[in-house]
């Protein structure tokens, strides 16, 4: 095994947080290592300072995909924490409905993994516009640094355990069979998602038009609050008025430092 050094591991966690936000603590040394190390193996490198600089001078680009998809967290499931499906099918669609007159949504799901959040989304909208839903466009921005698990969400194939909490209409109406041990998303929900490689770290976000949803939900929790209040207030000016931020339920927002109305936990609102 090669080790890592505490200065080879800082200039690593120097690098991910200025250029991808995501905050790498001491405690987090180990952790890095042990992700990393087939990298090295498969490469030859005979050290992490030999690895840095071959990440640094990469003209491609590859090499720092495969390090950040080595390094970022990408644990989701469906319905993950459910009172914000409830909330956002109770309260938020009713809401556009009514105030969207060109029946264009804009929802965007910022951090998606691979891909249960967007697909979810997707089959709440199409449940509760019905025969409707094909006078709205409602198409979902999902986006992520990883390649790697946009990968797997555009494929749409989930372990059937994984879908078993879900309500059976959606099981029979939005899942097709793929193997003995695997369904996936009918074309009719892949097709409402346009996924992205995108980096919450750069300056300018490229949308022309600002958002009425943004789930940016267990991202934030990798940040340090400097990095968080800055994408926090370049999320309020893509916020519609009146739109919805969704965070994780282990994150909060500081009240005194966003404009953001609280409206129930990890629920915010642009008034």
């Amino acid at each position: 095994m090669v080790t890592i050094t505490k200065k080879e591991f800082r200039k690593f966690a120097d690098y991910i947080k200025i250029n991808y936000g995501i905050n790498l603590k001491e405690e987090k040394q180990a952790l890095v290592m042990g992700r990393l190390q087939n990298v090295l193996i498969e490469n030859n490198f005979k050290s992490f300072s030999e690895y840095y600089d071959y990440v640094i001078s990469d003209k491609t680009g590859n090499a720092v995909v495969t390090l950040i998809n080595k390094i970022t967290t990408n644990h989701t499931f469906f319905m993950r924490e459910i009172d914000h499906f409830n909330y956002f099918k109770d309260k938020v669609l009713p809401y556009l409905k009514k105030v969207a007159s060109d029946r264009d949504l804009r929802i965007w799901s910022a951090g998606c993994s691979t891909g249960e959040e967007p697909y979810t989304l997707a089959m709440i909208i199409d449940e509760f516009f019905s025969k409707e839903k094909m006078w709205w466009d409602s198409k979902i921005l999902a986006t992520d640094i990883s390649s790697r698990v946009l990968d797997s969400a555009i494929k749409g194939i989930y372990g059937n355990e994984e879908i078993d909490l879900l309500p059976s209409s959606w099981k029979v109406n939005y899942f097709k069979k793929y193997d003995k041990e695997n369904s996936i998303i009918t074309d009719k929900i892949r097709n409402e998602i346009i996924y992205r490689k995108f980096n919450l770290m750069d300056e300018i976000f490229p949308f022309k038009r600002k958002f009425h949803v943004i789930f940016c939900r267990n991202v934030m929790i990798y940040f340090d609050p400097k990095t968080k209040a800055k994408l926090i207030n370049k999320f309020y000016d893509m916020t519609e008025r009146g739109g919805y931020l969704f965070i994780g339920h282990s994150e909060s927002l500081n009240r005194e430092e966003t404009k953001y109305k609280y409206i129930m936990p990890a629920v915010y609102r642009k008034e």
